[in-house]
């Protein structure tokens, strides 16, 4: 699709028509700090996102970035333009999402975006009672840590433990969860049951993400951690929480997962949980879609129920001596 748009560049050409995804390829570029993530982002090769860049510049008659080795950094130029990029990219992410919004079809395509441990642990059960409700409704989940960029439609629904703060985002407080600190029965079997916070100065923490900073945070709660407690660490939820299944150690985890979870053990139960809240989050403009709201409104009723729906499996007991 080619736009015409008028630029503020100091260049020999102030209006000029080019190829949008020429400049969506820049754009991305500017966004994901590196060709090669942009290029994963859009789902291109990357000589072919370079291509496109090289393509804009020679369109425009400038110079957009500047390549230090590996690095890109933007030229005068460069920062100029992107602002006008970002402006159009915005203007047509709003017409998207209008148009969106006004669907009132209950069939088509719903994208969620969750953490990786609550869609690998919580979500299937959902999933399954979305579609039995709505079963002309595809859904596609965002299994990521990282907050989905609503606006850009990253995602249509996000479930989140943070408030959104834009003021073109809604969010619906589901509930307020906890995370309490668990372990396997093998792991209590064979190193003993906690009767104590100071008995954790002698146990094998594993935790999601750096283990300086989880160790300050429960550090500022009273109990005896190090970053040395932190014998095992891995960025993915599901990984730390297989961990602890298997015995490796010990970690903190949701009501949500842990109650579903067999052979799970509850330690010092007396140690204040720390806080998870539970938010559904989707864009204003998608909310008046039928589509999204019948998804939504299924999440919020299915979030709020998942403990009680989920502790037949057999799940987590609460222990504090053998």
């Amino acid at each position: 699709m080619e736009i015409a748009i008028i630029c503020s560049l100091d260049i020999h050409l102030c209006m000029s028509k080019f190829d949008w995804n020429h400049a969506l390829a820049f754009w991305t570029t500017v966004e994901e700090g590196s060709l090669s993530a942009a290029a994963r982002k859009l789902g291109l090769t990357q000589p072919t996102l370079s291509r496109q860049v090289a393509a804009l510049e020679q369109s425009l008659g400038v110079t957009l970035f500047e390549r230090l080795g590996k690095s890109l950094m933007l030229t005068e130029a460069g920062l100029d333009l992107i602002e006008h990029v970002r402006a159009m990219g915005a203007a047509a992410e709003t017409v998207r999402l209008a148009a969106s919004g006004q669907t009132q079809s209950i069939e088509g395509r719903v994208t969620i975006s969750a953490s990786d441990g609550l869609a690998a642990y919580v979500l299937p059960d959902i999933v399954h009672h979305i579609r039995e409700a709505a079963p002309q409704i595809t859904l596609e989940i965002v299994a990521s840590n990282a907050l989905s960029d609503l606006r850009r439609r990253e995602a249509d629904i996000a479930i989140r433990h943070v408030r959104p703060d834009q003021p073109d985002l809604i969010g619906r407080l589901i509930k307020e969860s906890e995370a309490h600190l668990y372990a396997a029965q093998s792991w209590v079997e064979q190193n003993g049951m906690p009767r104590h916070p100071a008995d954790l100065a002698r146990t094998g923490f594993i935790g999601l993400g750096g283990g300086a900073r989880l160790a300050g945070h429960l550090q500022s709660r009273g109990l005896p951690v190090t970053e040395a407690s932190f014998i095992l660490a891995s960025e993915n939820s599901v990984v730390v929480w297989e961990m602890v299944k298997r015995g490796l150690g010990i970690s903190f985890q949701m009501h949500e997962i842990a109650s579903r979870t067999p052979g799970i053990v509850r330690l010092l139960p007396q140690i204040e949980p720390f806080p998870v809240p539970i938010w559904l989050v989707t864009h204003r403009e998608l909310r008046t879609s039928r589509r999204i709201r019948t998804v939504f409104d299924l999440l919020a009723e299915a979030l709020i129920l998942t403990p009680r729906a989920t502790l037949r499996d057999g799940g987590v007991q609460s222990r504090t001596s053998p």
